[in-house]
Formats: structure tokens, C-alpha cells, sequence
């Protein structure tokens, strides 16, 4: 069974999204503290429960209730990525032609353009402070990593090698940017400055390290690997030492991605049949299911 991520990548670049999205990127959102069993926020997530094979962005709280859609239009809108404030969501969609990336209020309302290119431009994730959006493009040939204003002026290419470089997510403290390349023949998880530089290897094994996520205090990164046989959910320090798994079972766990508090990490997985977001404890412990459907549902990102 194909990886949820890799896969939607493939279908973004070659404009099929109409079957096999059966196996993100969330972002951190740090600081907001939450309370009793279930924390606090919203979850942003992508579903085609409204007609396959349409992804659509919809919102739901943090225990599951109140699953809203965001978006309504024939095109493709998926990857969702909460500013730090909770106000605004950044997006992909493909409703103008190509895969671009766009911002709107966290209601769905004031749509908004933020790149225009013909290349695909996809996987956004603000900065902590909000100024920023780290993205991934192929408008100079293969897939690197950008950052541009939140406004969508002055995008820079960050990474500049024959490899792709995709899954941006920046560190709580805005001075670093975890991601995924396959400059050493296969997915390995990479750090670097918030500038490009100083890019350095954190996973270093055979299997495919991807979708990495960075607790909001920093010390942290979560991420997705087959090193084990199949797709699970894993921790490690900041700095690539102590992996450790949190996932153990036949099916595939992709996608973490942190609560605000940094007790829960929200992920995607098809182990009740289909793709669903489930919840658990930041040591793995106490996973509960939060959607419930035929549907595909996926790429969680959990805001304030």
C-alpha cells in the first residue's frame, strides 16, 4: 500500500486527483495551553466525504465534534497549515489551473492567491511568528524548498541541488526548517537554518524517514518511517538522537502532528479500513480515533 504523503505528491505533480489517494503535512502551532483529557484548538484537515475524488479543506474541534467544510469548489484544495494565531489557513489548490498555494480565514472565507507560476507550488507551513510560509515548488526543475512574506511577496529558494527537497516545517523558534530529501538516495529527515544554510542529515537508515513535525517547545520532531516494516509514527530529539517508535500496528500512521500543548499528536491512518485522523498522547499511549467515514481524511494540522 502506496504512502499517503508520497502518494498525494505524485498525483499533485501529474494533476490526478481521481484515484489511489489511499496509503502531511501539519505545522506546529506552539504555545496555547490546553485543558482536561481532550486539549484545546481546532484541526484543519482534507477529506473527499463531499464526492470523491474532490479534496476539500474542513475544520473540526480537537475531540472530533463540529467537522465543518471550509472550501467548495470543483478544484483540488488540500495540505491545510494554521497560522500560529489561528486565524488564517494556508492551502494548496489547483482551482486556477495548477497547484498554487493560497491563504483564507479560518472560516473559509477571503480566498486568496499567494504564488502564480506554472510550476506546482504545494506543502505551505508557516513560520511561528506568522510573517513567513515555507513551500515547496518545481519551477526551477525539480522539487526545493522556498519561503516567501505571508503576504506571498519576496519567495526565495532555500535548498539548490539535484535532489528533491519537500516537507518544510519550521522549528518553534523560527530559526530552523526540518525536512525531507532524497539527496543520499533515499527520504531521509534534514535540518537547516531558517536562511538555507547549514543544511544538515538527522535520519540515517535504508527505510524512507518523511512528514517530519516539531514539538512546540523544540526538542522534538515527529515523523513517519517504514524502518520497521511498515508506515509508523516516530519521535526523536531535535537533533536526530533517541528515535523511538509510537505506532505499532499492521496498518499505515503517517502525518503527525503536534497539539499546541505538546501532550497530542494527531496523525493519519487506514487502520479501521480507510484513511481517518486519530489522536494520541505524545509518548503514543491513549490513541482514539476522531473521524469516522468512507471517506478519505487526512493531513491534520492543529491550530489554536
Amino acid at each position: 500500500m502506496k504512502k499517503y504523503l508520497r502518494l498525494l505528491a505524485l498525483l499533485v505533480i501529474l494533476g490526478l486527483f481521481v484515484m489511489g489517494l489511499y496509503g502531511c503535512e501539519g505545522c506546529n502551532i506552539p504555545g496555547v495551553p490546553g485543558g482536561g483529557e481532550e486539549t484545546a484548538g481546532k484541526i484543519a484537515f482534507t477529506s473527499d466525504r463531499d464526492g470523491y475524488p474532490n479534496l476539500e479543506i474542513y475544520v473540526m474541534n480537537a475531540d472530533g465534534s463540529n467537522q465543518t467544510r471550509l472550501t467548495n469548489n470543483p478544484a483540488l484544495d488540500a495540505f491545510p497549515c494554521f497560522s500560529p494565531d489561528g486565524t488564517k489557513i494556508a492551502f494548496v489548490s489547483n482551482r486556477n489551473g495548477n497547484e498554487e498555494i493560497y491563504v483564507m480565514n479560518a472560516d473559509g472565507s477571503n480566498v486568496r492567491r499567494l504564488t502564480n507560476n506554472p510550476a506546482v507550488d504545494w506543502l505551505p507551513c508557516f513560520s511561528p511568528d506568522g510573517t513567513k510560509i515555507a513551500f515547496v515548488s518545481n519551477r526551477d526543475g525539480n522539487e526545493e524548498i522556498y519561503v516567501m512574506n505571508a503576504d506571498g511577496s519576496n519567495q526565495t529558494r532555500l535548498t539548490n541541488n539535484p535532489a528533491w527537497d519537500d516537507s518544510p516545517c519550521f522549528s518553534p523558534d523560527g530559526t530552523k526548517i526540518a525536512f525531507v530529501s532524497v539527496r543520499d538516495g533515499n527520504e531521509e529527515i534534514y535540518v537547516m537554518n531558517a536562511d538555507g544554510s547549514n543544511q544538515t542529515r538527522l535520519t540515517n537508515n535504508p527505510a524512507d524517514d518523511y512528514s517530519p513535525c516539531f514539538s512546540p517547545d523544540g526538542t522534538k520532531i515527529a515523523f513517519t518511517s517504514n524502518r520497521d516494516g511498515n508506515y509508523e509514527i516516530y519521535v526523536m530529539n531535535a537533533d536526530g538522537t533517541n528515535v523511538r517508535r509510537l505506532t505499532n500496528n499492521p496498518a499505515n500512521d503517517e502525518t503527525p502532528c503536534f497539539s499546541p500543548d505538546g501532550t497530542k499528536i494527531a496523525f493519519t491512518s487506514d487502520r479501521d479500513g480507510n484513511d481517518e485522523i486519530y489522536v494520541m498522547n505524545a509518548d503514543g499511549s491513549n490513541v482514539r480515533r476522531l473521524t469516522n467515514n468512507p471517506a478519505l481524511d487526512g493531513l491534520p494540522s492543529w491550530g489554536p
